[in-house]
């Protein structure tokens, strides 16, 4: 089924969550480890607009339905952040600009250097850059929705958890954008196929990888993809990924969590 951009433009709407008690989490704190894997969540989302910004020197701004797409997604990422940000200022951790700003200073010139190497890239690959980048995106969002619900599972906390499952139905939306847009392209197009698997399988990493440090990307996958249950859920993710035309057998979630230890 064709995703209507036209309807989710129209509908794009921030993440309800003034209705959930949060005084509730002064009587009922969250674990360290789980307030580590919301932090490390809230400032990915605020990072969004970084990855929109490289994306709009490449083909993909080209096209209008990837264009409007972008824009709300970029909204509706930054009122995820605006709402996680909210779940741990109750735990008296409280996250800023100025603070974001830090993080992304200490990427120094890679950070500056990325919508110059985004543009070259898009310029050599063509057309086909915007089926790798609508991969790469379903690829991510994928892993959202998963890390979402996954935490919620995990905690059990009934503010925290339906909190995260209205984001993880937000981002469900963003999944159904992105693969269509792959499935159709990469179904067209055997060189955006043999460019979107050596792209995944050479480069893509788990999601704020490229951001945060090794040691809080070990903590989130170790805390969510971890063990049994969450090594089904990160086989679901490249199930969803190897049904895409040119990309079975892929395992990039599962070779991301082996390459950094995580116990199966």
């Amino acid at each position: 089924m064709a995703f209507d951009i036209d309807k989710y433009t129209e509908t794009s709407q921030k993440v309800a969550w003034q209705d959930l008690d949060f005084s509730d989490f002064r009587e009922h704190p969250l674990p360290e480890g789980t307030l580590r894997s919301l932090r490390y969540m809230c400032d990915i989302e605020y990072h969004t607009v970084c990855y929109l910004r490289d994306m709009l020197v490449t083909p993909s701004h080209k096209d209008e339905d990837v264009t409007a797409f972008m824009t709300m997604w970029n909204r509706e990422e930054f009122w995820h952040g605006e709402a996680l940000a909210a779940v741990l200022a109750e735990h008296d951790v409280i996250v800023d600009f100025d603070e974001l700003k830090a993080t992304r200073l200490k990427l120094g010139w890679k950070d500056r250097l990325d919508p110059v190497k985004q543009s070259l890239l898009g310029n050599i690959v063509g057309s086909g850059f915007i089926a790798v980048h609508m991969v790469w995106g379903a690829a991510n969002e994928w892993s959202a929705v998963a890390a979402y619900n996954r935490l919620a599972d995990l905690e059990a906390h009934p503010v925290l958890a339906e909190l995260l499952r209205r984001i993880a139905k937000q981002e469900a939306r963003h999944v159904a954008f992105y693969a269509t847009q792959a499935r159709e392209r990469l179904a067209k197009s055997k060189k955006a196929q043999v460019l979107a698997r050596f792209a995944l399988k050479n480069f893509w990493g788990p999601v704020g990888s490229g951001v945060m440090t090794d040691a809080e990307v070990k903590h989130v996958m170790g805390h969510l993809m971890g063990g049994p249950d969450g090594r089904r859920e990160a086989a679901k993710i490249d199930a969803h990924i190897a049904r895409m035309p040119g990309l079975d057998g892929l395992t990039i979630v599962q070779d991301a969590l082996d390459a950094r230890g995580i116990a199966a």
